[in-house]
């Protein structure tokens, strides 16, 4: 870049959505999230950011800047640069647009919003006076798939006393979010031919008293384990595969579980508990034989609400004439990996994460604008 990026976040998020940073783990052959970290990266340079371009993987790339007295108490400021798919939109992806006091494009909303916001703040609160901490901007690759971006920052020693991770919560100051696991549960059968009810055993039917018993579990385990911000812990099977043919007794059949976790919980424990499950219908029928494993999981985020860097956010929200609202999020974010860590974590930022993903994906020019005005009174207080 030959000239300073105005200190504006809708035109910074306007200009991170014009790049195509497709998650290629997501979909075949998309670009990734380099071209729109070296633009990003200019663009913090141009605003006096010492800055570091991280390549995690081919193509794959951190944004990593720096402002402020270096090592004095640094808060992270965090967000990735990743989007999903745009098949199906209903608008240009890439090409964004202000209607009616909201932008429209991929990534909008999740998160380059969120991005442009905490930015744009850490640039205008170091030019108003002397910083009396670090401020470190972490743009990230990956977020959308498996977190290799975050992993890399804190896997090459990131020190931190704090992170704001700026997914959109509406404004809300956001402590609390859900974990997941991904489990498998194979159910065996025996193949036969369909004629044959005296040799055969149907997966798919022996599948069918799992999902009944999961069922179960749901309503009266699951109802009974709930969190003031999140709600009620939940499973649910999205995908259920067996069978071969029509004339064929179903050899296998698989079921494929999400477990949300709420804090406490773990992804070992729902390894167990699904165990559980499995060993008392074998129980009630040694013909009954299925085996669990767990496949990928990430942890839950749980920041006691009266936390210091809780009551920040919410007394800068107030002073910019806002609520300081504390909610908990449903899904997942980084914010999870920098608690793991020991660094205390919150989720803040612009836009409803009920449009990430969506065909039509927009959020409040306003939610950016306070975004950043709110973050600012954080970072310059």
């Amino acid at each position: 870049m030959t000239s300073v990026f105005p200190l504006d976040p809708v035109a910074l998020t306007e200009a991170l959505v014009r790049i195509d940073s497709r998650n290629p783990s997501l979909v075949p052959g998309a670009p990734g999230e380099h071209a729109c970290a070296e633009f990003l990266a200019d663009v913090l340079q141009s605003w006096g950011f010492a800055v570091d371009l991280q390549e995690v993987a081919p193509g794959r790339t951190n944004v990593i800047a720096r402002v402020g007295p270096v090592g004095v108490s640094p808060l992270v400021l965090n967000g990735h640069l990743d989007v999903v798919g745009v098949d199906g939109m209903t608008h240009a992806p890439f090409d964004p647009m202000i209607h009616d006091g909201n932008l429209y494009g991929r990534g909008a909303t999740d998160m380059k919003a969120g991005i442009a916001a905490m930015c744009v703040a850490a640039a205008r609160a170091a030019g108003r006076r002397a910083l009396h901490r670090e401020i470190i901007v972490a743009a990230v690759c990956d977020e959308e798939f498996a977190s290799i971006g975050t992993r890399a920052l804190l896997a090459g020693g990131l020190q931190a006393t704090a992170a704001i991770i700026t997914e959109p919560t509406r404004l809300s100051v956001v402590p609390a979010h859900k974990g997941f696991a991904w489990l498998e549960v194979v159910v065996q059968g025996r193949a036969a031919h369909g004629s044959r009810y005296d040799v055969g055993i149907d997966a798919n039917r022996m599948a069918a008293r799992f999902l009944m018993a999961l069922d179960r579990y749901d309503r009266e385990e699951l109802t009974t384990r709930t969190h003031p911000l999140l709600g009620r812990a939940s499973v649910h099977a999205p995908i259920v595969q067996g069978g071969s043919g029509w004339s064929t007794y179903a050899e296998q059949c698989v079921v494929r579980l999400e477990r949300r976790t709420l804090p406490g919980e773990t992804a070992d424990q729902m390894s167990r508990e699904m165990q559980v499950v499995i060993d008392a219908l074998h129980a009630e029928d040694p013909s009954f034989v299925a085996t669990c494993t767990l496949g990928g999981a990430q942890p839950p985020l749980d920041l006691p609400i009266d936390h210091p860097l809780v009551d920040a956010l919410r007394g800068a929200c107030r002073t910019q004439g806002g609520e300081g609202h504390v909610d908990g999020l449903f899904c997942w974010t980084d914010a999870a990996l920098f608690a793991e860590a020991g660094i205390p974590a919150v989720c803040f930022g612009p836009g409803d994460i009920a449009r990430a993903h969506s065909a039509t994906e927009w959020v409040e020019v306003e939610q950016i604008q306070a975004a950043a005005a709110i973050l600012e009174t954080v970072l310059a207080g």
